[in-house]
C-alpha cells in the first residue's frame, strides 16, 4: 500500500518544543522583550507552529521576503508565493537587534512562542503590494491592510513554538496536519481532494465537490478557513454549524471536514499556489481551485481585480512543483428539465432551462427575508444563516453622522433618536462626540493619533450595540476616511447594517454659526490642529446619505435619514 503523499519540501516542519523544554524556555523568556501579536499574526504563527507552512521554520527574513515578493521563491529556491512576515512597530524595533529572543503572546498576555531575530528591516509596501497581489487599488482588501493596518518593520527569525493558540471552538474539528494526516492513514485514505472555502456551501457545491471527488477518485476533505477572510464575509461559528448540517449531505466514511486557521490574503493566483502547498503539508493529493479562486471580486473603480482562471492557470504552470494535483473548479448550474444540478459546459442553454442565483441575489433575499428555493439551498442551513443574519428589519446598525464641527450633525442625530425611540422595536444609543470624550476619551487629546483613537472607541462600542440588536448613532467629527473605514468594519462585522451620513454643510457657514467660538479661536492661532482650519476633512466618497443643512431645517433632515432607513429595509414607515 503506498504511503500518504510527503509534506511540501520533504519533511512537516512541527515547531513545538516538548513539555519540558517549553517549560524552560518559558521561564527564560521572563527577561525576554515581549510582542503581543496581531489576529492575523496569531494565525500565521499557529500555521508555523503546527507544520501548515512548511518548509518555513519561522517568519521570513528579510532575503526570502525580498525573493519571495519578486519571483515567488524563498531565498533557496523553493517555490513560495506569498510573504509570511511579522510586522512591528518602530518603537519595539527600536528596543530589538539581531540576535536577541524576543517572547511572542497571545492578546491576553500567554506567551506561545520564541522568536529568535535574524533580520530588522523596513520593508517598500508599495512595491509589495504590486508584485504580491498585482495591484495597489485600495479596493483590495490586503493592500487595505497593508496601507493602514500592517506596522511598518518586520522582524523575521526561527520559532520555538510552546503551544498553540488556544480555541474554545469547534476543538473536535481543528486538526493539525500531523493529526489530520493521522487520520488519513487509519482510514486508509491515500488520495484526498480538499475543498478551500470561506462561505457557506449550498447544493451546488455539494454537486461539484461529489464530481470532484469521483473524477479524482478521492475521498473528499471539507477545508475551510476559520481565521481571517474577507470583511464583510459570513462568520466562521455560522458557517460551520452550516458545513455540519452539509456533511450529512455525503455517503459515510466518504467525507472528512476539519477547519484551516488560515489568515487569507485573498491573493487570487498567488494564493491559489499557497493553498495547494498547506494542503498538501495536511496530506491531500488534490485541491479544487475555482473560478477567481481566493479573489476579493471588484477593486474601487467597479473592475475585476484577477481573471477568473488566473488562479488555475498559476497552479498548472507550478503544478511539477507543486505536487499536488489541481482539479479545475466546474460552474455548476440546476437544470429545471433535469431537476437537478450539471457542469454548465455540459447544458444546451438553447433547449434546457439554466436556474441560478448569484451571491449577491441570495444576501439580498436574505436581508429581505425572502425565500430561498430548495433547489438552491438545503433548508437546514438556510435556517442556521437566517439566526445569524435576520432581515434587516430586525437587525441592528449604527447610523455613522459625520461632518466638521457645526455643520448640524448632532442636532440632526439627536432629531433621529428621537424619532427612532417613538417608534420603538429597538434600543436606541447616542454617541456623541463630546459625551463619549467626557466619559469615553477622557485623557486623549487632538492629535491625529488621539482622535483616530476615539474614533475607533465610539466604533467599537457601536458596533457591540449593533451586534445586540440595537441602534447605534454616532455623531462625532471623524475627519479621516481610513478610521471611518474601520469603523465601518467593525459595525459590519458585528452582522449589522451601517449607514455613513456625511452631512456637508460648507465651511463657510459652519464657521458662520460658530456657537462654541471655536472657529474663531482656531484662526487666532489659538487652538492648533483644528478640522477645516489648519487639519483636513475628508470628505465621504460614498456615503449612504449626504445632507446640507444651509437651507434644510432639523425636521427635513431627520425626514431623509429616516426615508433612507426604510429605502435600505431597516425600519418601515408604514
Amino acid at each position: 500500500m503506498t504511503d500518504l503523499i510527503p509534506p511540501y519540501g520533504g519533511s512537516l516542519k512541527d515547531l513545538r518544543l516538548d513539555a519540558e523544554s517549553a517549560r524552560a524556555a518559558k521561564d527564560a523568556a521572563v527577561d525576554y522583550p515581549s510582542w503581543d501579536l496581531t489576529g492575523r499574526q496569531l494565525c500565521d504563527l499557529e500555521l508555523l507552529a503546527n507544520g501548515g507552512f512548511s518548509p518555513l521554520e519561522g517568519f521570513m527574513g528579510q532575503a526570502d521576503y525580498e525573493r519571495v515578493v519578486t519571483d515567488m521563491r524563498l531565498a533557496d529556491g523553493t517555490l513560495w508565493p506569498m510573504p509570511v512576515t511579522l510586522d512591528v512597530s518602530e518603537t519595539f524595533a527600536g528596543e530589538i537587534a539581531s540576535g536577541d529572543r524576543v517572547a511572542l503572546r497571545d492578546p491576553e498576555g500567554v506567551i506561545l512562542a520564541i522568536l529568535t531575530v535574524s533580520d530588522i528591516w523596513r520593508p517598500d509596501r508599495g512595491v509589495e503590494a504590486e508584485r504580491v497581489f498585482g495591484t495597489t487599488d485600495p479596493g483590495h482588501p490586503a493592500v487595505t491592510w497593508l496601507r493602514e493596518q500592517s506596522h511598518p518593520v518586520y522582524v523575521g527569525g526561527r520559532i520555538e513554538a510552546l503551544d498553540l493558540p488556544v480555541h474554545y471552538d469547534f476543538t473536535h474539528l481543528r486538526l493539525t496536519p500531523a493529526e489530520l494526516r493521522e487520520r488519513f492513514r487509519r482510514n486508509g485514505w491515500r488520495r484526498v481532494v480538499a475543498f478551500q472555502t470561506r462561505n457557506p456551501m449550498h447544493r451546488a457545491h455539494v454537486e461539484l465537490t461529489f464530481l470532484a471527488a469521483r473524477q479524482a477518485e478521492a475521498n473528499l476533505l471539507i477545508h475551510p478557513v476559520v481565521g481571517m477572510t474577507k470583511p464583510g464575509d459570513v462568520d466562521h461559528y455560522s458557517r460551520v454549524r452550516c458545513y455540519e448540517h452539509v456533511l450529512q449531505k455525503y455517503p459515510e466514511q466518504t467525507t472528512a471536514l476539519s477547519l484551516l486557521p488560515l489568515a487569507m490574503r485573498m491573493g487570487g493566483p498567488r494564493e491559489a499556489v499557497w493553498h495547494a502547498i498547506i494542503r498538501r503539508n495536511y496530506g491531500c493529493t488534490h485541491l479544487i481551485v475555482g473560478r477567481d479562486h481566493a479573489g476579493p471580486g471588484k477593486d474601487s473603480r467597479g473592475e475585476e481585480i484577477y481573471g477568473p482562471y488566473d488562479a488555475q492557470d498559476l497552479v498548472t504552470r507550478h503544478a511539477d512543483e507543486l505536487g499536488i494535483e489541481m482539479v479545475p473548479f466546474r460552474m455548476m448550474v440546476y437544470v429545471q428539465e433535469r431537476a437537478g444540478y450539471a457542469p454548465i459546459d455540459e447544458v444546451d442553454e438553447a433547449s434546457e432551462t439554466v436556474m441560478n442565483i448569484s451571491g449577491t441575489e441570495f444576501r439580498r433575499r436574505m436581508r429581505e427575508g425572502l425565500e430561498i428555493p430548495d433547489w438552491f439551498g438545503y433548508p437546514e442551513v438556510v435556517q442556521e444563516l437566517r439566526k445569524t443574519y435576520p432581515p434587516r428589519a430586525r437587525q441592528g446598525f449604527t447610523l455613522f453622522f459625520t461632518g466638521l464641527s457645526g455643520s448640524g450633525k448632532s442636532t440632526i442625530a439627536n432629531a433621529v433618536m428621537v424619532k427612532l425611540m417613538e417608534r420603538g422595536g429597538r434600543p436606541v444609543t447616542l454617541l456623541d462626540g463630546d459625551v463619549v470624550r467626557k466619559h469615553l476619551s477622557s485623557e486623549l487629546g487632538f492629535s491625529k493619533e488621539h482622535r483616530d483613537l476615539n474614533i475607533r472607541r465610539i466604533g467599537f462600542v457601536a458596533a457591540e450595540i449593533t451586534r445586540n440588536g440595537g441602534v447605534a448613532i454616532c455623531a462625532p467629527i471623524a475627519p479621516y476616511a481610513a478610521t471611518r473605514g474601520a469603523v465601518r468594519e467593525m459595525a459590519e462585522g458585528a452582522n449589522g447594517g451601517f449607514i455613513e451620513i456625511h452631512v456637508a454643510t460648507p465651511l463657510e457657514e459652519c464657521e458662520r454659526r460658530d456657537r462654541k467660538g471655536l472657529y474663531a479661536k482656531a484662526r487666532a492661532g489659538l487652538i492648533k490642529g483644528f478640522t477645516g482650519i489648519d487639519d483636513p476633512y475628508e470628505a465621504p466618497k460614498a456615503p449612504e446619505l449626504r445632507i446640507d443643512t444651509t437651507d434644510c431645517t432639523v425636521e427635513e433632515a431627520a425626514q431623509k435619514v429616516l426615508l433612507k432607513l426604510e429605502s435600505l429595509g431597516f425600519i418601515d414607515l408604514r
